[in-house]
C-alpha cells in the first residue's frame, strides 16, 4: 500500500514537472503541449512533426527569416493605419518584428523548407513566433493570446497566399544585393587581369582551331566584360520582384482586408526594405503568376552558363602542363591525384562548374514548379524558394573563392604564347593586306606541309624585314586596338 502511494505521489510530481516544462496550445485539430521555452505555436509543432524532410529549415537562410519579419511589420504598419490594429498590439509588433530583423530569434524559426500546403506553415511557425516575442516584451508569457493573437493580429488582412510569395520575393532582393557585390569584384579581378595581360599577344581560337591573333589582355577582359553583363541582368529583372500581391489575401479578391490596405503594405514595405516596391495591378493575376520567380531564376541561369563556360576555358587554357596548351598557370591549391606524383587539378575551375551545373538545375525546377500551379494558386512555391535562394547562397559563397583562389592568382605563360605565335598558320590573315591573299594562301599551304612556322618561312624568303615583323606584331596595332 505504502508503495502505491509513493508510485502515485512520484506520478504526480513528474506530471506536475512536464506541466511547468510545457503549455497548453490548441488548434481545430485538438490541444497539444509546446515546450515553454519555444517561440513558436501549436501549428508550428504540427508542421515539425509532419516535415521531417531535408533538415534545412526557415533559419538556414538568415534573410529569408528578416523578409518575414518585415513584411508582417509593414502589415501591421497599414492595419494600424486603418484603425484596425490596436496601438499597444502594433507597438509589440514593432518590437518583435524589429528584433527578428536585427538577427535574434532566428532560431525559432523551425519549419523544413520542403512542405506541402503552399507555405502555411511558414507563415504560422513567423506568426506565431512574433506573437510570443511580442507577448514576452509586452510583461506577458507566451502563449497568452488574449493579449496579442497568431492568427487575429498578426496575420489581420493577411493569408500565406499573399505573405510567402512577398517573403520570398523580399528575401531575394536582400539577397541579391550580397550576390551582385561578389559578382562585381569577382569581374573587377578578371578585368584587372585583362591589363596586367594586355600586351601579351596570343592566338586567338575558333572551334578549337588557330584563328586570327588577340592580346591575353583582351581575353580576360571579355570574360570580365561577360560577367559584367549577367550582373546587369540581374539588375534589371529586380523590377519583377518588386512587384508584390500584399493584400490579396485568399486568391487577390482582398477578402478580409480594408479598402486602400493593400497599397498602404506597399508603401511601408518599401520604405522598410529600402526598396522600390509596389502594389501589382491586378492581384489575383499576381497571386497566381509565378513571372518574377521564373525571370529571376532564368537571369541567375545565364549566369551560371556564362560562368560555366568561363571556368571551362580557364581550364583549357591551362591544360598540360607539358601536353596540353598551357597558356596560363592557375594557382596549385592541393596534390591531384593518389596515384599520380606531381599532378595539380584546376580544382576551383571544377567547383566553378559544379556550382553552375546545380544552378541550371534549380532553374529547371523553378520552371517545372511555375508552370504546375493550379487556378488561383501555385502550391509549389516553397520549392521555386528552395532553389532560387539556393542558387543565390552558392554564387554568394563561391565567387569570393573563385576570385581570391583561382583568377587573382593566375599567371601567363608568355613563352609559350610566343611559340604559337611563330609557328600558327593563323597568322597568315593579318598578312593579307600586306602579301595579299595569293600569296599568305601558299604560305599556310606550305607551313603545314612543312611543319614549319609562317615567320620561320617569311624569313627564309625574305618576304619581309625584321623591322616589317615587328611592326606586324605589334599587339595594339595586330590586335585592333588602334
Amino acid at each position: 500500500m505504502c508503495k502505491k502511494i509513493h508510485y502515485v505521489i512520484l506520478f504526480g510530481l513528474y506530471i506536475s514537472f512536464l506541466s511547468a516544462q510545457t503549455r497548453t496550445e490548441k488548434d481545430l485539430l485538438g490541444e497539444k503541449q509546446i515546450p515553454n521555452n519555444a517561440y513558436y505555436g501549436v501549428q508550428t509543432a504540427r508542421a515539425l512533426e509532419n516535415f521531417q524532410i531535408s533538415g534545412m529549415t526557415t533559419q538556414f537562410y538568415p534573410d529569408y527569416v528578416k523578409a518575414f519579419a518585415m513584411v508582417k511589420l509593414a502589415a501591421a504598419r497599414a492595419n494600424a493605419e486603418d484603425g484596425r490594429l490596436k496601438k499597444d498590439r502594433l507597438a509589440a509588433i514593432e518590437k518583435a518584428c524589429q528584433a527578428v530583423i536585427d538577427g535574434k530569434y532566428h532560431d525559432q524559426f523551425l519549419v523544413d523548407l520542403y512542405q506541402g500546403g503552399a507555405g502555411t506553415s511558414a507563415n504560422m511557425n513567423v506568426n506565431e513566433v512574433l506573437a510570443n516575442i511580442g507577448l514576452e516584451m509586452s510583461g506577458h508569457k507566451k502563449g497568452e493570446y488574449q493579449y496579442l493573437e497568431p492568427h487575429d493580429d498578426l496575420n489581420m488582412g493577411q493569408s500565406t497566399n499573399d505573405v510567402y510569395p512577398t517573403a520570398i520575393k523580399v528575401a531575394l532582393l536582400l539577397h541579391n544585393d550580397k550576390l551582385i557585390k561578389e559578382a562585381d569584384l569577382l569581374a573587377k579581378a578578371f578585368h584587372k587581369k585583362g591589363d596586367e595581360f594586355k600586351d601579351i599577344l596570343k592566338m586567338g581560337r575558333t572551334e578549337g582551331q588557330d584563328a586570327v591573333p588577340m592580346t591575353m589582355g583582351q581575353e580576360f577582359h571579355a570574360f570580365g566584360n561577360q560577367l559584367d553583363a549577367e550582373i546587369a541582368a540581374l539588375r534589371k529583372v529586380e523590377v519583377f520582384l518588386c512587384e508584390q500581391n500584399m493584400g490579396a489575401t485568399a486568391i487577390g479578391t482582398g477578402i478580409t482586408a480594408s479598402p486602400g490596405y493593400a497599397e498602404k503594405v506597399a508603401t511601408h514595405l518599401a520604405k522598410i526594405t529600402g526598396k522600390p516596391i509596389v502594389m501589382s495591378k491586378d492581384l489575383i493575376a499576381a497571386t497566381s503568376s509565378q513571372q518574377g520567380f521564373v525571370l529571376y531564376s532564368s537571369a541567375l541561369k545565364s549566369m551560371a552558363v556564362a560562368m560555366s563556360k568561363i571556368s571551362s576555358d580557364l581550364i583549357f587554357l591551362a591544360s598540360g602542363p607539358r601536353a596540353g596548351i598551357f597558356e596560363i598557370n592557375l594557382p596549385a591549391l592541393q596534390p591531384g591525384s593518389s596515384i599520380m606524383p606531381g599532378k595539380v587539378n584546376p580544382v576551383m575551375p571544377e567547383l566553378m562548374n559544379e556550382v553552375c551545373f546545380k544552378v541550371i538545375g534549380n532553374d529547371l525546377t523553378v520552371t517545372l514548379a511555375a508552370h504546375s500551379g493550379l487556378l488561383q494558386l501555385n502550391a509549389f512555391e516553397p520549392v521555386e524558394a528552395i532553389a532560387m535562394m539556393e542558387s543565390q547562397g552558392l554564387f554568394f559563397k563561391t565567387f569570393p573563392l573563385f576570385r581570391k583562389n583561382c583568377i587573382e592568382g593566375i599567371t601567363a605563360n608568355k613563352s609559350v604564347q610566343d611559340h604559337y605565335m611563330e609557328r600558327s598558320v593563323g597568322i597568315v590573315t593579318a598578312l593579307n593586306p600586306v602579301l595579299g591573299y595569293e600569296k599568305t594562301t601558299e604560305l599556310a599551304k606550305e607551313a603545314l606541309e612543312t611543319n614549319k612556322g609562317i615567320l620561320e618561312i617569311i624569313r627564309e624568303k625574305k618576304l619581309l624585314t625584321e623591322d616589317q615583323i615587328k611592326k606586324l606584331l605589334d599587339p595594339a596595332s595586330l590586335t585592333g586596338q588602334k
